[in-house]
């Protein structure tokens, strides 16, 4: 049983893969976009329903997060389960009982108990268990010895749609179909084991579609490549050689016929596409469907269907694993035939997406809080700038006035030689400049001065000529006296 949980390893590459084990050359497997969008979008769903389950099995409808991360494995939770449960909280709440912050409890929301009534009573309806144990039925029939141990039914559980306590529940209601036998496997619990043949459910869904279909006639497997796959003139002559071929049941056994021939290889594929067809979803883990084929004889053969029809089955590579896809079973990535247990599963995944729409719509409010904060902070920035250029602007007045208050004081000054003479003295500068013929006693109006100069030197030229033609003139008159 520990080979279910073999790791495939594949070299993995932007958007394709090649395989080898083809009847033909190799060629290039092209992704599917919408079919990995249907394996992606149920992430999380698997291990969120998991833990719901294990909380609401509790009387009390409520557990400490250490229960849960004991059983991380078996679960498969992805993340450390406190950060997975506190991306949902939607689904899961959280609490402290007692107020006493030892261990967080885990409930489930108002809502979440809704979908998990809603669900049970999907598992209770009548038409639902009918259904159901169709499936079982034609599943055990398909086996050429008619019986399945109960441990890989397990495995199968989430495609097959079993609910809790099946084998308690379920099965006893139809006696006619199964029933649960003691087995001679190692380590096997139990077998489930056909009770009577069913001719009427002995019929595969391409014999449902196939219109006119007699026994032994040849029925055309739904073919559909990804966009880019190329297929070659040799490829497509093989292909179309093999939809010729007569056309034999999964119901039939059919392993006296060579595994590599080519009417051996159509047989593996109609059972492989009646297994899916089976499935809830139309789809399961490679690991899982070889595992079901290795027990019925036929795990060789359904790796070699998988690797020589990708037309037919598409295999994801999405979720850290690989899922063998039905492409018939999807148009468009959305499932064609759903039941009431996709509907159920869709609910859950709604209300998973609702936490993370709210956690985007309050991280873009407060990007736009945060860009009105700084488009404010700008705008009192530009506000500030413009009163400094005000401010500077008025102080280049006033020294402009001062200066014209100087010119009026020199032309006063030139009457008296004397004065005038002590006063270039006083103010003349080691450089040849002068300072500020206003009161002395101010220390800003020579700093004040000198900025206005400076503005003042590239827009009316330079101040240094009056300046030094002034002092030529009082050094004349100084040799006059």
């Amino acid at each position: 049983m520990k080979s279910i949980f073999r790791t495939i390893s594949l070299r993995r590459q932007p958007n394709r893969r090649i395989f080898s084990d083809t009847p033909e050359e190799t060629y290039k497997f092209v992704r599917d976009r919408g079919l990995d969008h249907a394996v992606e979008r149920e992430k999380n769903l698997r291990p969120l329903l998991s833990i719901k389950d294990l909380v609401t099995s509790e009387p009390s409808k409520s557990l400490p997060i250490s229960v849960i991360t004991a059983q991380r494995d078996s679960l498969r939770v992805p993340l450390r389960p406190i950060e997975f449960i506190r991306s949902f909280p939607s689904v899961f709440h959280e609490s402290l009982p007692g107020g006493i912050g030892v261990q967080p409890h885990i409930s489930l929301t108002p809502e979440t108990l809704n979908l998990d009534a809603e669900e049970q009573l999907v598992y209770a309806s009548e038409d639902y268990k009918q259904g159901l144990a169709d499936r079982l039925l034609k599943l055990l029939m398909i086996n050429r010895i008619n019986k399945i141990p109960l441990e890989i039914l397990d495995l199968l559980k989430w495609d097959l749609g079993l609910p809790k306590g099946y084998v308690e529940t379920m099965v006893p209601e139809f006696p006619d179909y199964f029933r649960v036998v003691k087995s001679r496997l190692r380590g096997c619990s139990g077998e489930l084991e056909l009770v009577c043949w069913s001719k009427e459910h002995a019929v595969s869904m391409l014999e449902k579609k196939a219109k006119g279909y007699t026994k032994g006639s040849p029925i055309a497997f739904p073919m559909k490549f990804s966009n880019g796959f190329v297929v070659d003139k040799k490829m497509k002559r093989w292909f179309d050689d093999w939809q010729k071929l007569p056309y034999i049941s999964p119901y039939e056994n059919a392993l006296h016929l060579s595994a590599t021939s080519d009417e051996s290889d159509k047989w593996a594929a109609a059972v492989l596409h009646e297994i899916l067809n089976l499935f809830v979803a139309k789809k399961v883990e490679k690991d899982l469907v070889l595992h079901l084929g290795e027990f019925m004889g036929l795990r060789s053969r359904f790796k070699r269907v998988l690797h020589n029809h990708p037309g037919v089955f598409y295999l994801s590579s999405k979720l850290r694993t690989h899922t063998v896809v039905l492409r018939d079973g999807y148009k468009r990535g959305v499932l064609v035939e759903g039941n009431q247990l996709v509907t159920s599963r869709n609910r859950y995944m709604k209300l998973m997406s609702k936490a993370k729409k709210e956690s985007n719509a309050v991280s873009s409010r407060k990007r736009e809080d945060k860009g009105k904060v700084e488009g404010e902070g700008e705008v009192c920035e530009d506000e500030a700038k413009g009163e400094d250029d005000d401010v500077s602007g008025s102080e280049v007045e006033d020294e402009r006035d001062e200066d014209v208050v100087d010119d009026e004081e020199e032309e006063d000054d030139e009457g008296d030689q004397d004065q005038s003479l002590k006063r270039g003295r006083r103010n003349t500068s080691p450089r040849g400049g002068r300072r500020s013929f206003g009161s002395l006693g101010s220390e800003e109006k020579p700093h004040t001065r000198s900025r206005a100069g400076k503005r003042s030197l590239g827009k009316s030229g330079s101040q240094e000529k009056p300046r030094s033609g002034r002092i030529k003139v009082k050094l004349t008159t100084e040799k006059s006296s």
